[in-house]
Formats: structure tokens, C-alpha cells, sequence
């Protein structure tokens, strides 16, 4: 199983993050073309959860083959893995958006299951002003570097309970936990939808909605930390 992925500077084009995209790929490339996203030079980084809710979810794997679009695991993938797995009681999953899984037959289950547990659970990106991280519900811990070492090394046990915090918790965004997040420049999320992204410490959650009638998606650039659409200088909970 991956755990962490880390990727070198891009220094021919730009790096974005973008939230939960839950198979709506068409109105995802429309936001990179708003940002005239290059695809010779530029990245696109995603906090996972590209799957379920959405018509396009089946879409998925030639998403997976472009060069340039590097994934976390979200809950929603996981989801995926466990239903192929046995693992999972397929009325929650299709309770969750996961009917489209559920239509394939088994061995396309597999070829999917493989394609989402080959994604990492964390990712790296080193920018000119310092390393990135994005996962997709949050850092379980007060300091990103404990964090890699414990999801990577840590007791079996232990690792199994990170990583359903990294890719369910919501417990920052709740409690507005403004603490800083030690050992990376930004820690990058998604999971929770809010109306525009909301900076918490160095935290930001990215998941403007993209996926739903009413919302957009937010691009963040990860080397400036500025946001496409613009967000307005004030980011807060209670504005979301």
C-alpha cells in the first residue's frame, strides 16, 4: 500500500490543488481552463474523493493516466477498496454515491479496487517556498513529520487509525482548530464542503463544492497559495 508520495519543484509551470471532485471531471476541466492550466508544464494535485455522487465517476481511470494529475486516497476510493474487498456492506456504499461501482461487474470492481489502493494517502510537493502537503480529511497530528513517520512505521494497529482519521475526520474544521501545523509550509484538504476555502493555522480546506449544483471548484496554487476563483483576505469558519 502506498503511504506517501513526494514530487520535486516545478520549475517549468504552475502546481494547483483542487478538493473533492466526486465524478464530475467535465466541470473540473472547465476550472482549469478558466485558470489556463497548462498540461505540458502544469500539475494538478488533487485531496481525492474523485469518485461517487457524480455521472462521471466511470471516467475515473483515464483521469488516472494523465501524467500530470496526482491523487490522494480519499474515503471515497477507500470505500471502493473495501466494497471490492468484501469489507463493506454494499447498502452503505450506495447510500454514499457508489452505485455506479456497484453496476460493474467483478472484475471491473477489481481493476478499479487496484487503481484507487495504488494511491497514496498523503502527498509532498516541494514548492519555492517550502514543502506542501495535501491529504484528504486532515493531519491527525500536531506535526506533519510525526505524521509521516507514524503512518509509515507505526504499529499496524496505529496505522489503521491514522489513516481513517487522514481521510475522515472533521474535527479541525468543527472545532475551528486554528493551531499551526509544524514541519510544512500548508497542509492541503478537503472532505468537508464549505462556500469558500477556509485557512485554519496553515490548514486549508479546499472543498468549495464542486461536485454540487450550487458550488464551484477552488484551485489552489501551491506555490503562491492563492486561490482561483480569488477568496476574499478574510477567511473564516463562520463565513463558510
Amino acid at each position: 500500500m502506498n503511504v506517501f508520495a513526494r514530487f520535486p519543484i516545478n520549475t517549468a509551470g504552475r502546481d494547483f490543488a483542487v478538493g473533492d471532485i466526486h465524478g464530475h471531471f467535465t466541470r473540473l476541466e472547465a476550472a482549469l481552463s478558466t485558470a489556463g492550466f497548462d498540461p505540458k508544464v502544469d500539475r494538478l494535485f488533487s485531496v481525492g474523493d474523485l469518485v461517487d455522487r457524480g455521472p462521471e465517476s466511470i471516467d475515473v481511470m483515464r483521469w488516472l493516466n494523465r501524467s500530470w494529475f496526482h491523487p490522494v486516497r480519499g474515503n471515497h476510493e477507500q470505500m471502493a477498496i473495501e466494497t471490492a474487498r468484501q469489507a463493506l456492506d454494499t447498502g452503505m456504499y450506495l447510500h454514499n454515491g457508489g452505485g455506479w461501482f456497484l453496476a460493474l461487474n467483478r472484475d471491473e470492481q477489481q481493476e478499479y479496487a487496484a487503481q484507487f489502493a495504488d494511491l497514496a494517502l498523503a502527498i509532498e510537493v516541494e514548492t519555492p517556498s517550502g514543502l506542501v502537503g495535501l491529504v484528504h480529511a486532515d493531519c491527525p497530528y500536531g506535526d506533519w513529520n510525526d505524521f509521516r513517520a507514524s503512518l509509515a512505521n507505526g504499529p499496524s494497529s496505529e496505522r489503521d487509525q491514522i489513516q481513517a482519521a487522514a481521510q475522515w475526520s472533521r474535527s479541525r474544521i468543527y472545532s475551528q482548530t486554528a493551531s499551526t501545523v509544524p514541519g510544512v509550509r500548508a497542509v492541503v484538504v478537503g472532505h468537508t464542503p464549505v462556500r469558500q476555502p477556509v485557512v485554519l493555522g496553515n490548514v486549508y480546506h479546499i472543498d468549495t463544492g464542486g461536485w454540487l449544483t450550487d458550488g464551484h471548484f477552488t484551485l489552489l496554487d501551491l506555490h503562491t497559495l492563492e486561490t482561483i476563483p480569488p477568496t476574499p483576505a478574510k477567511l473564516a469558519w463562520e463565513d463558510a
